[in-house]
């Protein structure tokens, strides 16, 4: 596929637009986070919303893929960029006209997330329409340094806000954000797809299968996927559970100020993989920054400290690029470029689906069980919490606790899956595994 020497000026373009929208949605997910724990005092509710947030766009995401592959990258991008923006739109609406039914918030964020379905997978399948491949580590960089602003930038600019603006004013701003999203994305050159067929059922289902074959048939990529399940299943409860336990004994600029630090590890990661990184070598930073996230996540749990938990999460962000990277990378050299809509988002569906579990189950899990148990005069309130203290969250700063070992657990037995055996030792060099 011919590429122009601007293809990487159009993508800096497409990135522009993306890093505001990421820092308006993160304002705006930071803020209903918080308002609707402040007025329901609930994990579950607070773990529902990100129910809501990923649901609709995970589900439908083989579908976004296969439209993405069929008809026009750029166009798709559009569409999914406005329809979150209505989504975000019928909620600054209803704050207006009823603030005490909390039901249209989530009804808002699942249609935001449809449309997310349509965007996702058009947007990293145009990064490889428009970059050679010696330019994906870089690009790969940049991407989650635009999602690095959700933590960096969104969450102390909402924590500010909340204190002097209405939460349907911060909605607004959003709104702001995915139009700009819309306007770069207009103005960039990508290639010209010309739908190779109707999109039906039949049509879909086939292709469906087509490629769930894909990747049960291409070893690296389904061993990929399972690891990239795993850990997103374990980013979801830490993401579950981290809000609730700073505002159980914090307020909104308090949990705003310790996401704005830690994302700063994120940012600079990013920024070093995005401009100096220049080897294609994965397997070394991620199974090692895998190791290195699991310790800091158990250290989260067992802190009530604001400045030690805000240490340890600055750690395990500064972690999360190295490894997003390297799976980004390896799948991306493995899957062939004209199926890359479907299989991205086939990626998206497997490996986000342990990320739902999480948010399904974390919330039930630390009402009804962990929490309970660290109260004062809890079951265990005299042995664990002589250790990680008792009180109202306690028991969920056990769950992380619990999770971070699994975790650290599953990265070593899960290793000889990963690197091929006599390849990985603790003191010796790992070789790349996307190596054709």
């Amino acid at each position: 596929m011919a590429r122009t020497t601007n293809s990487f000026s159009f993508f800096m373009v497409i990135w522009t637009g993306q890093l505001l929208s990421r820092v308006g949605n993160g304002i705006s997910a930071f803020s209903l986070g918080v308002y609707l724990f402040q007025k329901t005092g609930s994990t579950t509710a607070y773990s529902m919303l990100l129910l809501c947030a990923f649901l609709p766009s995970i589900l439908l995401a083989p579908i976004g893929g296969v439209i993405a592959d069929k008809k026009d990258r750029k166009l798709m991008m559009i569409i999914g960029d406005t329809g979150g923006c209505l989504g975000i739109l019928l909620i600054t609406l209803m704050f207006l006209y009823d603030s005490q039914n909390y039901g249209f918030i989530y009804l808002g964020i699942i249609i935001s997330s449809l449309f997310g379905a349509l965007h996702s997978p058009a947007f990293k399948a145009a990064i490889t329409d428009l970059l050679d491949e010696k330019e994906y580590s870089k690009a790969s960089g940049l991407v989650q340094l635009a999602e690095a602003s959700r933590y960096l930038l969104a969450p102390v600019i909402a924590g500010f806000l909340m204190s002097r603006i209405d939460i349907a004013t911060i909605l607004v701003i959003d709104m702001i954000t995915f139009i700009s999203a819309v306007v770069t994305t207009y103005f960039i050159k990508l290639i010209t797809r010309q739908p190779t067929s109707e999109i039906n059922f039949l049509g879909f289902w086939k292709e469906f299968i087509q490629g769930v074959e894909y990747i049960a048939g291409n070893k690296k990529i389904f061993q990929l996927l399972l690891l990239l399940s795993i850990v997103t299943f374990f980013t979801g409860i830490l993401q579950s559970l981290f809000a609730p336990v700073i505002l159980s004994f914090g307020n909104a600029q308090t949990l705003g100020i310790i996401q704005s630090i830690s994302g700063t590890g994120m940012v600079i990661s990013s920024l070093l993989i995005g401009f100096l990184s220049k080897t294609d070598k994965q397997r070394k930073p991620l199974f090692f920054s895998l190791l290195t996230i699991s310790l800091f996540y158990i250290l989260i749990g067992t802190s009530t400290s604001i400045v030690l938990i805000t240490i340890y999460t600055f750690c395990l962000f500064s972690c999360l690029p190295f490894v997003n990277t390297s799976l980004d990378v390896l799948f991306r050299k493995t899957i062939d470029n004209e199926v890359q809509g479907r299989i991205w988002s086939l990626i998206s569906l497997s490996s986000q689906l342990g990320m739902l579990m999480a948010f399904a189950i974390s919330g039930f899990l630390a009402e009804k069980i962990f929490n309970p148990l660290l109260i004062k005069n809890g079951p265990l309130a005299n042995s664990i919490g002589k250790m990680i203290g008792t009180g109202a969250s306690r028991g969920s700063g056990l769950m992380i606790i619990i999770s971070g070992l699994l975790l650290l657990i599953l990265t070593i037995l899960f290793s000889p899956r990963i690197f091929p055996k006599g390849h990985i030792h603790f003191t010796t060099t790992i070789t790349d595994f996307g190596s054709k």
